[in-house]
């Protein structure tokens, strides 16, 4: 057996933090995978798993050699796929970090349309709201929905995206008239706790200078979706991403609210690592994400 396949059996276990995991996600019995991993470690002369009946975890040695070996197997796999480059049948596995605004929002859609797209390309996509660390936790590319910051990834941008004040019909009859932004200090406000500003609301001038609003909170969730529910109730005033407010806009359950102080900083983005080669199956997501989301914002 090669170093290589200990190398992946490795590497797949850490990743689906278990043996058990790892068996149902890759199609290996849990007794292979346990005998490749002894192999590599024999052959290291280390410990790289922690291993108990119920508990599972890295040694140093093993995050030591974690974070090298996926980056090596990524080089690996990456050359496969310059070779492969000119085939249209994109093949093999890639893992994706999206937020789960995204994903669950019909902008979600596009990771879809991009599998129906490549048959023979298993993607991996792990919806969590938080920041991942690529090259740590092993993803080939991440979706991220913010204001860009320098962070030594390459970034490219999909589409934008607006951030819009929103209520109810029913709320703003009873608690109007609204004028300003400022008014949302004196209303009861609903507050997703994935944005950056919390309480503090940040809106601009017509000349362009800033200025922020300490709301008060009436309720908070972690969830767009359940923020946007909320003020479809009528429990107050909420900020939501343009594409998830579209549809209770669409329909009149929901109406944007001083549109003309909000500030266009933001952006749907593709984030990858900086390596020599860029996968083929990485290039393939960005094109299309990218062809998607113009397609979008033109129709």
């Amino acid at each position: 057996m090669d170093t290589l396949t200990r190398i992946r059996a490795f590497i797949d276990v850490v990743e689906a933090e278990g043996f058990s995991a790892a068996s149902r996600k890759i199609g290996r019995s849990k007794a292979l995978l346990s005998k490749y991993v002894r192999e590599l470690e024999d052959e290291l002369g280390a410990l790289l798993l922690n291993r108990t009946t119920r508990q599972f975890s890295l040694t140093e040695a093993g995050h030591t050699y974690y974070k090298s070996a996926s980056e090596i197997l990524k080089e690996i796999d990456s050359l496969a796929d310059l070779v492969r480059e000119n085939n249209s049948d994109l093949k093999g596995r890639l893992r994706i970090s999206a937020p789960r605004t995204f994903a669950d929002a019909d902008i979600g859609a596009s990771l879809v349309d991009f599998a129906v797209d490549h048959p023979d390309l298993t993607l991996d996509v792990v919806a969590d709201d938080r920041f991942v660390d690529l090259v740590e936790e092993g993803f080939d590319i991440a979706i991220r929905i913010t204001r860009l910051e320098d962070s030594g990834l390459i970034a490219r941008k999909l589409g934008p995206f607006r951030i819009l004040v929103c209520a109810s019909p029913a709320f703003i009859k009873d608690h109007g008239p609204l004028n300003d932004p400022t008014d949302l200090a004196r209303l009861p406000c609903i507050l997703d706790t994935n944005g950056r500003s919390l309480s503090n609301w940040r809106f601009q001038r017509a000349d362009g200078s800033q200025f922020t609003v300490n709301v008060n909170v009436r309720m908070e969730v972690n969830s767009p979706m359940m923020a946007m529910r909320a003020a479809i109730g009528g429990l107050g005033v909420t900020m939501l991403p343009d594409f998830v407010a579209k549809s209770a806009l669409d329909s009149g359950e929901l109406v944007s609210l001083f549109e003309e102080n909000g500030i266009d900083d933001r952006g749907i983005y593709a984030i990858y690592p900086h390596r020599r080669y860029l996968p083929a199956k990485v290039r393939a997501f960005v094109d299309h994400q990218t062809a998607w989301f113009r397609k979008l914002h033109q129709g």
